[in-house]
């Protein structure tokens, strides 16, 4: 016998925009579960920070929120190479302490390390992440650390460090410039340029002098970041942080330079639909469920009863 066919109901046949709110709500919920993070959250500075060879290392790291037991490690990338430098839950880790064993009274979630001796191999940028007991492969993304850098006998007597490789910003953003001078240097001004030879264009120094909508930050006295206020595609290029030298009024010393580049047009929505809370979520099933509400009744007085009952 031929299995009976049984009629399909002409809601499900029509495609209302009801569908196409639904697959709205599915893709918002799912960005909205991205963007709610955790409960907790690992605090570490960025740095960069100079240590002398045969110094001792203190990196700082503190759980803001709950603690989380022992599930905690730090970890050194250098040279697109990660290394595994200590590890709370378990392990020997030769020349590494964690800072909670020299203090006197227990310091609540602080997961902070010593370094003792450090060498040039100790440089690179650190990671406090946390793991799952279960797998060791599911460290959050080592998307931020502290940058220590090791000096030796004979190094610079000045560090100029920026960070930042490339920086993405859409039209009307404020961005930060990160830039970092460490050191004793020759006397003489920071200054930011964009570009490099003839086509350097100078546009903030911290004598007074800058271009309209830069501001310094100086949160220190080694820092020399500047934030470029609505920026637009005029602002695209490379910054460069400078020191120089006042006797001879020329450059002394630049940093490694800054891209900064504009997002297109997918990039900005989709960091908007990344940003919606729970509330807008919960206002669009409202409105969906009223759609299919909708739908449903206009089907019943299209359809008649015959349509709906068997005879």
């Amino acid at each position: 016998m031929c299995p009976l066919e049984m009629p399909t109901p002409p809601y499900l046949t029509q495609s209302p925009p009801c569908s196409r709110l639904l697959a709205l709500f599915l893709v918002l919920s799912g960005a909205s579960e991205q963007s709610s993070g955790s409960e907790w959250q690992v605090l570490q500075p960025e740095g960069p920070m100079l240590v002398a060879e045969g110094e001792t290392l203190l990196l700082r790291c503190k759980v803001d929120g709950s603690c989380i037991g022992d599930m905690i490690k730090w970890v050194k990338v250098s040279n697109q190479d990660q290394q595994e430098i200590y590890n709370f839950k378990h392990g020997f880790f030769p020349g590494v302490t964690p800072a909670i064993q020299q203090t006197l009274e227990p310091l609540n979630c602080d997961y902070s390390i010593y370094i003792h001796n450090v060498t040039r191999e100790h440089a690179g940028t650190y990671h406090c992440v946390s793991f799952n007991g279960l797998s060791e492969n599911s460290e959050k993304n080592l998307d931020k650390g502290t940058s220590v850098l090791v000096k030796r006998a004979g190094d610079p007597d000045l560090w100029i460090i920026q960070p930042q490789e490339l920086v993405s910003a859409a039209t009307g953003d404020t961005v930060l410039l990160d830039c970092t001078v460490l050191g004793d240097g020759p006397p003489g001004p920071i200054r930011w340029f964009r570009g490099a030879g003839l086509s350097q264009k100078a546009i903030y120094n911290f004598g007074g002098v800058s271009c309209p909508n830069v501001m310094a930050v100086q949160s220190s006295s080694s820092d020399f970041s500047i934030l470029l206020q609505g920026v637009t595609t005029e602002h695209v290029g490379t910054y460069y942080c400078v020191k120089f030298q006042r006797k001879f009024n020329r450059q002394y010393l630049s940093g490694q330079g800054t891209r900064l580049r504009m997002k297109g047009l997918l990039s900005v929505l989709t960091h908007v639909v990344l940003g919606l809370k729970a509330v807008t979520l919960a206002v669009l099933l409202l409105a969906l469920a009223a759609c299919w509400r909708s739908c449903w009744q206009e089907d019943i007085k299209t359809s008649g009863p015959a349509a709906l009952c068997s005879p």
